[in-house]
Parts: C-alpha cells; structure tokens; sequence
C-alpha cells in the first residue's frame, strides 16, 4: 500500500513539473512575441505550433533548424532570446499536440 501511494505521489508530482514548465513556456513565448504571429492551434500571421510540430515530427535534427532560423533570422524573424530560452520555446511547440 505504501508503494501505491509512493508511486501515485511521484507521478502527481511529474506531472505538475510538466504543465508547470508548459506554462512557463507559454508565458516565454507571449513574452518574446511569438504569439503576435503565431497560435497553439491555428494559422494567423504565422502557422500554429500544432502545424509547426507536425512538420518537423521525427526529424532528429528539428530543434537545431529551429534554433537556427530563430536565432539568425532566417526563414523568420529574428528572436531576442537567450540559448536556453529558444530550447525551451522550441521544446514547448515541438511537444504540441
């Protein structure tokens, strides 16, 4: 019984990081203007983030492409934003689902 609730605790906890980090990223990606041009769900200026994962689902090397054009401003804008920003806006669309 112990084990149970030790393992219903850990998950709880695992998933409460996860849609913390989530928000985090939301707010990172409201914050550096990426929601002037883009949407979770559907196209505006940009393509959603749902579209955006969809292309570059599989392909190993996604998050660098990205990070690239995002940091150079080729192929989009050029986004102010630090190394471990871009990860993290990059991680949270390529999560979208």
């Amino acid at each position: 019984m112990k084990m149970l609730r030790l393992g219903l605790a850990l998950g709880m906890t695992v998933l409460l990081a996860a849609g913390a980090r989530a928000q985090d990223a939301s707010q990172l990606a409201q914050g550096k203007g990426c929601m002037g041009c883009h949407a979770v769900d559907q196209k505006k200026v940009g393509p959603s983030f749902k579209d955006i994962a969809a292309k570059y689902k599989g392909q190993s090397d996604a998050a660098a492409k990205l990070a690239a054009e995002l940091k150079n401003g080729t192929g989009h804008m050029k986004i102010n934003a630090t190394d471990a920003e871009l990860q993290q806006l990059i991680a949270y669309v390529l999560a979208t689902p």
